[in-house]
Order: structure tokens, then C-alpha cells, then sequence
């Protein structure tokens, strides 16, 4: 269905020419380490070979069918304008379009775009489970939750916070723009400034810094509850213990038990 092509590799991505060298209209796909494929002048049952016969062999822990994200950007090419983002279309000059570096480098804002919405999902989905959580503390007094469910909670958090912030290759620049021309980073930067990504990762951010305050209020209280039922059992302890002490020293003086 498709010419041979060489796969030329790059960091986290590795690229397939598909289209004749230089053309106008290039047919090309990238594959990046972090489960995004960006896919450039083919059709939707093409794209969907690639995937199927292709994408298939290469996954590794695939990610659930309701986290798959699929985005669409038009390119526009004329004579001479510089290139620019609107309305999800990338303009560019024909000079530009022949080079693949170019669609590298929007390919590298695209994929983190892309891999910042799973993230973005799961969030939500963090939001929704436990969103019900602070209305029941607020109205019962008490969250129909077990302290076990609660630290599985903090620990999802955490992990969805470390996978963003420390473990992802959504925030950073990716290393490919170290030794690249400054044109293409300026362009990477450019792309990555449509996309609004440090606005939506500032966001992420701060909704996992409500959800770990939320929880780590929800563990206090149980918390507390525990030591107070304690203290309320030591406390009848004591008081049976009382109760025995005095009917020990009534009947030693003959009070109670006496004939």
C-alpha cells in the first residue's frame, strides 16, 4: 500500500516518509515513545492502516479507548507570508512545507498537547469521583468513605501529579531543539503558545493542589474521629475500672456482700 521509506529517528519520536522527498504535499507519519502519532497528508482509512497494522506491533500498555484523543489541523501554504497559527491552521510558505523539520517541530507541541489531554481527562475523572466527598462532610458530618479508599485516592493523585510534572515529556522542551536551528524553536514555541500549554498545565496543576488539600482534610478527619473513638473507649475503660475498684473496697469494708 505504501513505497519503502527509511525511518529516520529522533528524540522520543521516530519518523516514516511515506511521499516522494521534497514534495509539496508530504505524506509522513511520527511516532513518539509517549504513545502520540502525528500523522501528516493522509486520508482517514490510511491513517487508520497505519494504526491497525503498524501502531499495533509498536504500543506498549495502550492506553483505554475512552482516553484516546484525536485532534484535527489544517496546513495552508502560499508564496512568501511567515508562518502562523489560526483557527487550527498552520500557514506556512512552500519553502518551509518541503522541509520535514519543520512539521517535526509542530509535531512536538501537537504531541504534547495531545498527551496533556489524557492527563487532563484524568483529572477530571479524580474530580467527579470524589467531588460528592465535601458535600457529605458538610451536611452528615461524616464521609461515607473507608480510610483505605482514602489513601488510594492520595495516591492516585500523586501519581497523576508525578506523571505530569516529573515523569512526562509534557513540560519540557524537548531535547530534539538543543542543537536544532533557533527558526524551529522559535516555531515549536510558537505552536506550543496556540495550544496553550503552560495555561493548561498551570491549571492541571492547580486542581491537583485542590484534590490533595481536599483529601488530605478527609484523611485529618478520619483521623480524628479514630483517636476520638479511642479516647471515648479508654475513658469507659477507666470508668469500669472505677466501678470495680469501689465495689472491691465496698465489700472489703463489709457495704456489699456481707451476711
Amino acid at each position: 500500500m505504501y513505497p519503502e521509506a527509511n525511518l529516520l529517528s529522533y528524540p522520543d519520536v521516530v519518523q516514516l516518509p511515506l511521499g516522494e522527498p521534497g514534495s509539496l504535499l508530504p505524506k509522513e507519519v511520527f511516532f513518539f515513545d509517549y504513545g502520540v502519532v502525528i500523522a501528516f497528508g493522509l486520508e482517514e482509512k490510511q491513517e487508520q492502516w497505519i494504526m491497525q497494522n503498524i501502531g499495533v506491533h509498536v504500543e506498549c500498555k495502550p492506553y483505554l479507548s475512552k482516553e484516546v484523543e484525536i485532534d484535527e489541523f489544517k496546513f495552508l501554504y502560499t508564496g512568501t507570508k511567515p508562518p502562523c497559527i489560526q483557527n487550527d491552521v498552520f500557514t506556512m510558505s512552500k519553502r518551509q512545507a518541503k522541509s520535514h523539520e519543520v512539521r517535526l517541530a509542530i509535531s512536538y507541541a501537537l504531541a504534547q498537547s495531545i498527551k496533556l489531554s489524557v492527563y487532563e481527562g484524568r483529572v477530571l475523572d479524580l474530580v467527579e469521583e470524589t467531588r460528592r466527598l465535601p458535600e457529605a462532610l458538610a451536611k452528615q458530618g461524616r464521609v461515607p468513605i473507608s480510610t483505605k479508599r482514602v489513601a488510594q485516592l492520595i495516591g492516585k493523585v500523586f501519581l497523576q501529579n508525578a506523571n505530569v510534572n516529573l515523569l512526562s515529556s509534557v513540560l519540557g522542551t524537548p531535547a530534539y531543539f538543543w542543537s536544532a536551528p533557533d527558526q524551529l524553536q522559535a516555531l515549536y514555541e510558537r505552536a506550543c503558545e496556540y495550544l496553550e500549554l503552560q495555561s493548561r498545565v498551570e491549571v492541571l496543576n492547580a486542581r491537583f493542589q485542590v484534590l490533595q488539600e481536599m483529601l488530605d482534610m478527609l484523611r485529618d478527619h478520619q483521623n480524628n474521629s479514630h483517636a476520638s473513638r479511642l479516647e471515648l473507649i479508654i475513658v469507659w475503660l477507666l470508668v469500669v475500672d472505677c466501678c470495680l475498684m469501689l465495689c472491691q473496697l465496698l465489700s472489703l469494708f463489709g457495704v456489699i456482700g456481707g451476711d
